[in-house]
């Protein structure tokens, strides 16, 4: 198996393909240092299994803007975002562009490898640590944290420092965090097996229109699956999915 890693810094290069070599010592790694190197090495080798890419590249080339493109060229190349940071709004970004994982540098080398491997079996790989700071929140949420009935959306837990009011804070503090959901499990989900199929090539970051392929079906009846996916979730976006099943994914005994 050959894995491309995408990074402008040698020292970084070098340990990342250390580690990657603990992993399995039969794989190859190939380097590239922006997306000129990236398309030249894909186009030469089609045996590129796995893409690691780090969104902060030198030289103004934008990281974010290089995993939209890998994604649209080679849909069924699975891509880990490798950040120096561990920020939320990249993560959620780096999710919607359609990466199968986000990893920070810093983490531990047995959870790269727990992450690596669950994206190499198709999976969606989501540090519980950044999983932990979304919240539920039901759509119609009032400002005394009552609810109307629908679908729940997933936000990002703010601080509102100094500024925050004492009711704000207490009607934030009563909404739920995914830590505190029901454990669920893919097969209490009621998903019909066409739906199913559906999910699975979601959260590989694929389009309508190339789901619709995919299954040989038209791409009205892909955003019907879509729709019903996501009502079954409990969740209203494509990224808000990936979360969801990213968390079920990483709960011990959930299948």
């Amino acid at each position: 198996m050959k894995v491309l890693l995408i990074d402008d810094h040698p020292l970084v290069l070098n340990a990342l393909t250390d580690i990657i070599h603990t992993l399995d010592q039969g794989v190859k790694v190939l380097t590239a240092d922006g997306p000129g190197q990236t398309f030249d090495l894909l186009l030469r080798d089609a045996e590129v299994k796995l893409v690691l890419l780090d969104p902060q590249l030198s030289d103004g080339v934008d990281g974010f803007a290089l995993l939209a493109d890998l994604r649209q060229r080679y849909p069924a190349l699975p891509v880990v975002v490798m950040a120096a940071n561990d920020q939320l709004a990249d993560m959620v970004r780096a999710v919607d562009l359609g990466a199968m994982a986000f990893v920070p540098k810093r983490t531990p080398i047995g959870e790269l490898h727990t992450a690596l491997a669950l994206v190499l079996s198709g999976g969606v790989y989501i540090p519980q640590a950044l999983l932990g700071l979304m919240r539920l929140q039901p759509l119609g949420a009032g400002p005394g944290g009552a609810a109307e009935a629908g679908p729940r959306v997933l936000q990002p837990m703010v601080d509102g420092g100094a500024a925050a009011s004492t009711a704000a804070a207490a009607a934030a503090s009563t909404v739920p965090t995914l830590a505190d959901q029901p454990r669920l499990s893919m097969a209490t989900l009621g998903l019909t097996p066409r739906q199913t199929d559906v999910l699975n090539l979601l959260l590989k970051g694929l389009p309508n229109k190339l789901i619709a392929r995919e299954l040989n079906v038209s791409v009205d009846t892909v955003k019907d699956h879509v729709a019903a996916v996501l009502r079954a979730l409990g969740v209203n976006s494509r990224t808000q999915a990936v979360l969801v099943v990213s968390r079920m994914a990483q709960q011990p005994g959930v299948h």
